[in-house]
């Protein structure tokens, strides 16, 4: 039985990790909080008292942190867990699913390989319902056969593990990906919202929209118009989900690498301005499909 260290249990990370203990394999957790710790070991994983000793005598360590912040302090510096296992003479897999940037992930990819270890960048896209269900999809950044060492750890959560290329890959196709979903997310809602205004009944319409040429993934499976899909986050309040928040830090992300790698992105930074605007407003917390309220009560907070 492979054993695997998971650190980082929040609203990606505590499913995620519940799909491994479905699977079979021994699981070494730890996170901030508590209670995501109680879920993870009622579910029969070992809670750890620290990174470090979730990370101890395993195969494979997983994180899912928030930002590259977060990966940094985990992973590097003389307290990081690869300072620290290889003090231990321990060399675990060590897959990174956060979304960070790629010239954060490059760097901590390097310490990793000088200091022995095998690393990855994972980064997942399907939301917390694929987290649930087990379907996410992992884009991968990493060297061809670390990539085959990981794949099937990575399918007991998804059922698209996908390999982007090398050390860093994985955090660009994310950001293109993520940014993408912002837009077709907002011109959806966009949309959504103007017909209901000229008094169409919005299932109706997502209904024709999703059975014509303007058909795209938030209609299909992530519609932002409450009562329209019973299991989406706009069917419950906004909660759960994808945070605003979370939006705004990947399409910082994206404008950063836009700067750096001279494309002109001004849908993304349409997008960035509306989602900041909107997280302004107070609904940093809520699901980023809550886009929608920005137009329903007009963007300048008009009716």
């Amino acid at each position: 039985m492979q054993r695997i260290g998971f650190i980082g249990l929040g609203h990606m990370g505590g499913p995620m990790a519940l799909n491994l203990l479905k699977a079979g394999l021994s699981l070494n957790v730890f996170d901030l909080m508590p209670e995501a710790l109680e879920k993870a070991r009622a579910a029969g994983a070992n809670v750890a008292a620290s990174a470090l000793d979730a990370a101890t005598d395993v195969d494979v360590v997983i994180t899912m942190l928030p930002a590259g912040a977060h990966c940094e302090k985990v992973y590097l510096g003389e307290s990081g867990l690869i300072q620290q296992l290889k003090a231990k003479g321990q060399s675990p897999l060590l897959i990174d699913c956060s979304t960070i940037a790629a010239e954060t992930a490059r760097k901590i990819s390097g310490v990793a390989k000088a200091a022995g270890f095998a690393m990855l960048d994972a980064p997942v896209s399907g939301g917390t319902a694929g987290a649930a269900a087990g379907t996410l999809t992992f884009i991968v950044g990493a060297d061809d056969a670390d990539f085959e060492k990981a794949k099937p750890i990575l399918e007991h959560m998804g059922k698209n593990v996908m390999h982007a290329g090398g050390h860093g890959a994985g955090q660009v196709a994310k950001i293109c990906n993520n940014m993408l979903l912002a837009i077709h997310m907002i011109g959806t809602a966009e949309a959504i919202q103007m017909g209901v205004n000229l008094g169409l009944d919005p299932k109706v319409l997502s209904d024709i929209m999703f059975k014509s040429s303007g058909r795209n993934w938030s209609l299909e499976v992530y519609n932002p118009y409450p009562g329209v899909m019973e299991n989406a986050p706009a069917s419950r309040g906004y909660e759960g989900g994808f945070a605003v928040d979370l939006m705004n830090k990947d399409l910082g992300l994206a404008t950063e690498a836009g700067i750096q790698s001279k494309s002109s992105t001004p849908m993304g930074g349409l997008a960035k301005a509306l989602y900041q605007l909107h997280s302004r407003k107070g609904n940093g917390k809520l699901d980023f499909s809550s886009i929608l309220q920005l137009f329903e009560e007009g963007v300048d907070g008009g009716h």
